[in-house]
């Protein structure tokens, strides 16, 4: 299998797991843990493992790749403005809009990323885009519109509006933070510098998190909750973001952002599974237009030229 095919593969699971996460985040918060308190607790955690990993790395690992992995202190500052878009004040605006909106209209709101980064690459590096890309894009974003219009939300949203406008504000961030982490990516080994991204966005969330963190009763949280918080540090956080720029090693970042296409189509087949939602035939219309939508991005006639 080629690297590109493991590439995509490893985009589809990240969609998987966030289509997820959007639910068990909201079985969490703000109930049991406030949105804040949740991404300190979050990104506290990832940055204890992205750690210990690199530490574990370093030690098999040779001089020469110990050398190749040294960031220089050039890259410092795109690692900073990494860990602001990708950690601090994504995951800031993102939790507290998922604790005031639904999942999945918070989901589908996401799809708006590919169409930023769309732009973002225009202007910042200059890429153009095939016309079969713009239609796929279009065809995702229509599919997922029908999604939210016509599909049945789940979870109680208590303030939608803002909520919404906060995921839109996330979209936005993380469609910056494709950009900027790209040329890391193509620099640097991915454990050379998630840490220190990780471990900055700590910096940056602690002073919003701290409070709140502090107020959690721990005693009064159930043991299925207990789990899901694990599974949103571990597997929402932890393994996706390593899937993720292992993708933009084989990818373009408009082809990684376009699965984002897909988390609104997973989020409700979990809802569904847990009977929180209903199978119509408008959301199965709504996935075959983003299963075409996504192809049409990811579709490249040659792979040997390299992933678009």
């Amino acid at each position: 299998m080629s690297k590109r095919n493991l590439a995509l593969i490893g985009a589809t699971i990240v969609s998987i797991i966030y289509g997820v996460t959007f639910t068990i985040a909201k079985d969490v918060m703000p109930l049991y843990i406030d949105a804040y308190g949740f991404i300190l607790l979050r990104v506290g955690g990832s940055v204890i493992l992205f750690w210990l990993v690199w530490f574990f790395i370093k030690l098999l690992s040779s001089k020469k790749e110990d050398r190749n992995s040294t960031i220089e202190l050039a890259d410092f500052p795109r690692i900073i403005a990494a860990a602001f878009f990708g950690v601090a004040f994504n995951m800031l605006t993102f939790f507290k809009g998922l604790s005031l909106t639904s999942p999945i209209s918070a989901a589908v709101i996401m799809v708006s990323t590919p169409m930023i980064v769309l732009a973002l690459s225009a202007i910042i590096m200059k890429e153009r885009m095939k016309s079969r890309m713009i239609f796929g894009i279009l065809l995702g974003l229509i599919g997922t519109g029908f999604l939210i219009l016509y599909g049945k939300s789940i979870g109680s949203a208590t303030n939608a509006g803002l909520g919404n406008f906060l995921v839109l504000v996330n979209a936005i961030s993380y469609g910056f933070y494709l950009i900027i982490v790209k040329k890391l990516m193509d620099k640097y080994n991915a454990f050379a510098f998630v840490k220190w991204i990780y471990l900055f966005g700590f910096i940056m969330v602690l002073p919003f998190g701290w409070s709140q963190f502090e107020a959690v009763d721990w005693s009064a949280i159930p043991t299925d909750i207990s789990w899901k918080i694990v599974f949103v540090v571990i597997i929402s956080t932890f393994l996706t973001y390593l899937l993720n720029l292992l993708s933009m090693k084989e990818l373009k970042p408009t082809t990684v952002a376009v699965f984002i296409y897909l988390q609104p189509l997973f989020a409700t087949i979990f809802a569904i599974g847990l009977g929180k939602d209903e199978l119509s035939w408008v959301k199965i219309i709504s996935a075959l237009l983003i299963f075409i939508g996504v192809y049409l991005v990811t579709y490249s006639p040659n792979p040997s030229k390299g992933g678009e």
